[in-house]
């Protein structure tokens, strides 16, 4: 009988290099199944709601959002109830701003009676001529309309303002 002895010959700089590419394909698996699993606390969660059961859409007050023009602040203050937009308009404007930009009240009154018959800031239509001042002005109604959703239930609100309190 004839067995010839093989000798298998590891190193262990390889052995530590291979379990360390298998435990990070293992923890790059894992992390991938936990970001891409479809989440039960997510279609738990309660929509916001008030006492008739009609979603809110935002929280009622005024919220603003600043435009610097030339070192010099205009304020668009936005009013909303709990389910509409009620008004835009500019607040605290200088003389100095309103002569300089003559365009910015004729295109805050156009825009404030398209978004408020819309009620929504799509499909929104403006004049050529103003358009760049158009734009900065949506732009600036969107923030102050981010600043106004209701993204929880008013019990969760009044849950952190006792808490912070």
């Amino acid at each position: 009988m004839s067995s010839k002895t093989k000798i298998v010959v590891l190193r262990m700089k390889e052995l530590i290099y291979t379990g360390i590419f298998v435990a990070l394909g293992i923890l790059l698996i894992l992390l991938l199944v936990y970001m891409f699993a479809p989440r039960k606390e997510a279609k738990e969660a309660p929509d916001a709601t008030d006492a008739t059961d009609t979603p809110i859409q935002y929280v009622p007050g005024v919220y603003t959002s600043s435009i610097m023009l030339n070192g010099s602040a205009i304020d668009i203050a936005v009013t909303v109830e709990k389910d509409a937009i009620v008004s835009i308009q500019m607040i605290n404007v200088s003389e100095t701003v309103a002569t300089m930009y003559p365009l910015m009240e004729p295109a805050v009154e156009n825009l404030a009676e398209q978004i408020i018959s819309s009620q929504s800031l799509d499909n929104i239509t403006y004049p050529e001529e103003n358009q760049y001042t158009s734009i900065v002005i949506l732009d600036a109604v969107s923030r102050a309309l981010d600043k106004a959703r209701a993204e929880e239930t008013p019990k969760d609100r009044d849950t952190e303002t006792e808490e912070a309190g």
